[in-house]
């Protein structure tokens, strides 16, 4: 299959661009053609003004099954016994899940079925995420013998230690009602809701100025990581800056004035 093949791709005229794992036969695996096909369309994502959101949704009956493990079991032909080959794997599928969290426009996942190992950690990048409830996670390389290392860093910044390490340390499935209650996951929600209720959410969103939104996307994860102090220096920095961009003027004016915003996205 192709990279168009895998990964489907369709922009409406609202500017929301929905992006299909489509290796249903590997249960949307993160294979090197997955992953470099993800990579450069998140990243043209980006750039294109014309899109506003993104949605990550997936064919069949698996969101995506994390690595592909019959691919990287034939990387260990190496001379090196796969060394090198694992290394540039998990430096694609982590650039993947910065690109997303990087990428200036509001991603949302919409899960269906599982999404287990690295497919939890592509959930657990995006911004958002809507999952039916019938949707399960895990990370379960314990069974195997692997821990979910690279994964546990998107899972630990979205749900508490002790949430992570239970879903790390047991590799069991968590139903999407108590992955919503831990906070891997906006809300669950009937199955033949769910894209309707995905949509609607990126509508929400798509009204707002797109120059607001990536401004505030990368100030959340910029000052996440720092000190209390260093964060409200950094913010307020970000703030003055806002306040200064033609949509900011435009909409309190609006506010104001009791009119909807015109926004000009500047």
């Amino acid at each position: 299959m192709t990279a168009t093949d895998i990964l489907l791709s369709d922009l409406d005229h609202d500017g929301v661009l929905r992006l299909t794992l489509n290796d249903v036969a590997r249960r949307n695996a993160l294979s090197e053609a997955m992953l470099g096909a993800l990579s450069t369309t998140i990243a043209e994502a980006g750039q294109n003004p014309a899109v506003r959101v993104v949605i990550l949704a997936a064919n069949g009956p698996a969101f995506c099954a994390g690595h592909d493990l019959k691919e990287m079991t034939a990387g260990r032909a190496g001379a090196d016994g796969g060394k090198s080959y694992f290394a540039k794997v998990m430096a694609m599928c982590s650039g993947v899940m910065q690109g997303i969290v990087n990428c200036p426009k509001p991603v949302i996942a919409e899960v269906t079925g599982i999404a287990t190992a690295a497919g939890c950690q592509l959930v657990a990048s995006c911004d958002l995420a809507i999952a039916a409830d019938t949707a399960k996670f895990s990370t379960p390389g314990v069974h195997i013998g692997l821990f979910c290392s690279t994964p546990m860093v998107a899972l630990s910044r979205n749900v508490s230690a002790k949430h992570a390490m239970e879903m790390l340390l047991t590799g069991e499935m968590t139903p999407a009602a108590r992955a919503a209650e831990m906070g891997l996951i906006n809300r669950a929600v009937p199955e033949d809701m769910l894209r309707e209720t995905t949509l609607e959410m990126a509508r929400k969103i798509v009204s707002k100025s797109s120059m607001v939104l990536a401004t505030g996307k990368r100030a959340f994860y910029t000052q996440r990581e720092m000190t209390l102090s260093e964060a409200y220096d950094y913010a307020s920095r970000v703030m003055v800056e806002n306040m200064l961009a033609r949509d900011a003027v435009e909409g309190i004016s609006a506010f104001i004035e009791k009119r909807a915003p015109e926004w000009q996205d500047a």
